[in-house]
């Protein structure tokens, strides 16, 4: 498990299962999950936040050069974290 400080209020977390979880702030709201059942392994928050985290999860998905991504329920990143 690797934790990295990648911007102002920016932080991801480096799983050993090759999940990546972005969090705003002190919240998880996007994550790169390998082998997502043949979806696309990128996903974000459907939760509405500040505009500063919008923001911040946009420039987190442009660094990963703006992959397809999906909405998910805020419940389904928050359980990346206590699968681990």
């Amino acid at each position: 498990m690797e934790l990295r400080k990648i911007g102002s209020n920016q932080t991801q977390l480096s799983l050993d299962n090759g999940t990546v979880v972005f969090f705003s702030y002190q919240t998880p709201v996007a994550a790169f999950v390998p082998g997502r059942d043949g979806a696309t392994p990128f996903i974000r928050t459907s939760t509405r936040y500040s505009v500063t985290t919008s923001k911040h999860i946009n420039q987190w998905l442009r660094k990963e050069n703006n992959p397809p991504c999906v909405e998910v329920p805020q419940a389904e990143i928050d359980a990346l974290l206590s699968r681990n």
